[in-house]
């Protein structure tokens, strides 16, 4: 090649090169420690917006909590004793946000979104903030479509309706977490998504849970995320916001979801500790003054959308742990106040025996009978004067000796309803099954059988019906219920006993 025409090849690259210049916003560390870092020179940066820690391997995210005047408060969101004060951190422009998509379902994840499970990378292309505001008033709708949970006390007593906010509230080892996961379980073939939240959880009761669910044919519609206990506080508090965006892609496609938060008294304490630590001032039993809007911000985004907006939903579940039965305390009173009802599960029941250990005095649904189909509503009236019956009689009846008939009638009817609301962990009844049965025992087709023996007669009545009488299980189940569908499921129950 001629000199000339080396130059001219100069020239033109010359030409087409084209100088790029990335900017970027850097600043330092001034201090680093227990999860929370203070950093300085990051001047435009935002609210909840994410901060590069380190590089390549040795990336940690933060996320900017307290803006002051000169410095930043930053919560860490990871490993962090690879970072050192003096250290050099980046801005992304990024406000928190985690992957969503049909990619997660069936996968185990942290609350950042990635892969915990072993399992390849999760790479789904779509990323949503994990705090976003609620949907308005004008885009709800009533909630009328029941979520059954497969738990016949539930169901039966304390609805629960697509759309709704049901609080699981109680001491610890009293079963919460037992009624959430058998009600992910009785979603199967319901074209429900579910979240599983666990939220400062020990890792092993998590696998113990996801080997449940996946035995159960249940991971295959859901979706477990998991802030673990030795986890730092940082992935405790934003667990649930990341549930909640992941659950929100559905409902965003007009499918219904169910999310699971196990649970938010967890959660309060780990915003407690990064608030302490952020030195941000202490209110009541030492949580800050926003504790009551962690949890309302959260749970005001489960709802049920109107046709115009989608028409998806999400149910929440969230739980939360009481000290001895205490729920007059801050975090069981704020979280009440913010759902649609509560589930109480009682220590001295679950200890006597009646699992679920449902306390029916202090467990209500607010939207109640809506959350139920004909065949249910029509059954279970009748169980719930029966059962509150049964409890004032049963405390008096110990210090009478001889009880005139009806009362011992009231008291034999209530042994024989309690002794069929019990129920095994992992064994959902479908709502056809039980209707029959709480017809049954109401209308005393069951009045022979001796206490100790309505499991054996309850097992032998499903099997008569699964057998012979297919057509009307199938008919309950699709809600109907007239005077020919009575006397059918009252014709049935009367075969059964002769």
């Amino acid at each position: 090649m001629s000199t000339n025409n080396i130059v001219e090849e100069i020239k033109k690259n010359i030409s087409l090169f084209q100088k790029e210049t990335e900017k970027e916003e850097t600043g330092k560390v001034i201090e680093v420690g227990d999860g929370i870092a203070r950093l300085s020179g990051l001047s435009k940066c935002q609210a909840s917006e994410m901060i590069e820690f380190g590089s390549g391997e040795e990336t940690t995210y933060g996320l900017a909590l307290n803006l002051e005047e000169e410095t930043i408060g930053c919560v860490l969101l990871g490993e962090y004793r690879h970072i050192k004060e003096g250290d050099t951190v980046k801005r992304t422009n990024r406000i928190l946000s985690v992957p969503v998509g049909d990619e997660l379902v069936g996968r185990v994840v942290n609350p950042l979104g990635q892969a915990i499970d072993g399992g390849k990378e999760i790479k789904t292309g779509k990323f949503a903030p994990i705090e976003k505001i609620a949907p308005g008033v004008m885009t709800r709708e009533p909630v009328t479509q029941p979520l059954q949970t497969g738990i016949k006390a539930i169901d039966a007593l304390i609805p629960i309706g697509r759309g709704q906010r049901e609080l699981i509230i109680g001491d610890r080892q009293t079963g919460k977490t037992a009624v959430a996961i058998d009600a992910i379980i009785n979603q199967k073939g319901k074209d429900i998504i579910c979240v599983y939240v666990a939220v400062g959880q020990k890792e092993s009761k998590v696998a113990r849970i996801v080997a449940k669910l996946k035995e159960a044919g249940a991971m295959e519609y859901t979706i477990v995320v998991v802030a673990g206990a030795s986890q730092p506080a940082a992935m405790s508090y934003i667990a649930p916001y990341s549930g909640v965006a992941m659950a929100e892609y559905f409902m965003d496609k007009g499918k219904d979801v169910l999310c699971v938060y196990d649970d938010l008294t967890k959660q309060a304490w780990a915003y407690r500790e990064i608030s302490l630590l952020l030195r941000r001032p202490p209110g009541r039993e030492a949580y800050p003054g926003d504790v009551f809007y962690l949890h309302s911000r959260l749970l005001e985004r489960s709802c049920r959308r109107n046709q115009e907006s989608g028409g998806g939903s999400i149910t929440a579940l969230p739980i939360i742990e009481t000290q001895a039965g205490d729920i007059s305390a801050y975090i069981p009173t704020n979280v009440i106040s913010i759902t649609d009802g509560q589930i109480f599960l009682e220590t001295d029941l679950f200890y006597k025996g009646i699992r679920p250990a449902l306390n029916v005095g202090v467990s209500v649904s607010r939207v109640g009978g809506a959350a139920q189909i004909k065949p249910m509503k029509k059954v279970a009236g009748k169980l719930k004067l029966a059962m509150a019956q049964f409890r004032e009689m049963e405390a008096f009846a110990q210090f009478s000796s001889d009880l005139d008939a009806e009362t011992k009638n009231q008291i034999d009817l209530g042994q024989r309803l309690a002794e069929v609301l019990k129920q095994p962990q992992y064994e959902p009844v479908s709502v056809s099954q039980q209707v029959a049965v709480i017809y049954a025992v109401s209308n005393g087709f069951a009045s022979a059988v001796a206490v100790k023996d309505m499991k054996e007669w309850e097992n032998g009545l499903h099997a008569f019906l699964e057998k012979s009488k297919g057509v009307l299980l199938a008919k309950l189940e699709a809600g109907e219920w007239d005077e020919k569908v009575e006397a059918e499921l009252k014709d049935a129950c009367g075969q059964f006993k002769s």
